[in-house]
């Protein structure tokens, strides 16, 4: 998979994702990442990418040109090895919630263009006219887009295969179900009077499955109820999850 990541801050957006899952990814060729700059396409000596909002307000806006440039210089990229599509992402509060579903259909994309936004946010024309999806991490407004990249990035690049030193590890993980992942535990077998349940310890490698299963439906209607209405159940796990409600008292 190809990433192109538009930002106004190359060299601060490479620790995000040097380290751990990302950067296996990438230093093994399986991700190619590759960092674009406004600025190096700006048309004056001052490189300038922003301007005074119209209608008066605090901060600077980021201008149409020399953004429009660095995308579609990023689309002809795309297209030259030959996709004949290229979608450019903007990283932003008022786009798609980024859960686990839209990751794996990110994951099965050849390419991504992702645009971090800066300042008090971008000309809306450039939006209309360049931008062909926006994505959000949240509620929440951040600084820029790079944070939000780097994650997405770090959920995609997880899914990559030949990441993960066990391709198990990634279906294990919170929401790949749509569930939230079961409890784990590690030597020693008791800390401070907590001891690891015995079914982990008991070698049944069924019963470890059922446990884990069970605990990941419990956890999931304890703490994200909502969750569990977008899912059909099968036999077995309302089963447990009825089990696990009648040991909890509810």
């Amino acid at each position: 998979m190809r990433i192109q990541v538009i930002t106004l801050f190359p060299e601060a957006f490479t620790p995000l994702v040097s380290l751990g899952v990302t950067g296996r990814g990438i230093s093994s060729g399986i991700v190619e990442l590759e960092l674009l700059n406004p600025r190096d396409f700006a048309a004056d000596r001052h490189r300038t990418v922003d301007d005074r909002p119209y209608g008066g307000g605090p901060g600077m806006v980021m201008a149409v040109e020399p953004l429009r440039s660095t995308i579609r210089a990023a689309k002809d990229r795309v297209v030259s090895v030959g996709v004949k599509q290229p979608r450019a992402s903007l990283l932003s509060p008022q786009g798609r919630l980024l859960d686990q579903r839209a990751i794996r259909e990110l994951a099965a994309r050849k390419d991504l263009i992702l645009v971090c936004g800066r300042y008090e946010g971008i000309d809306e024309r450039l939006i209309q006219l360049e931008i062909d999806e926006e994505w959000s991490i949240g509620d929440y407004v951040l600084s820029g887009g790079e944070l939000a990249a780097a994650v997405l990035i770090d959920a995609v690049v997880r899914l990559m295969p030949g990441v993960l030193g066990d391709e198990q590890s990634a279906q294990q993980d919170s929401f790949m179900d749509g569930l939230l992942d079961c409890q784990h535990y590690t030597r020693p077998e008791e800390v401070e009077g907590l001891v690891v349940p015995p079914v982990l310890l008991s070698g049944d490698h069924r019963a470890i499955e059922r446990w884990r299963k069970q605990q990941s439906l419990g956890r999931t209607w304890l703490r994200r109820p909502e969750l569990l209405d977008k899912l059909a159940l099968d036999t077995e796990s309302e089963a447990l999850l009825a089990a696990f409600k009648d040991e909890h008292g509810k």
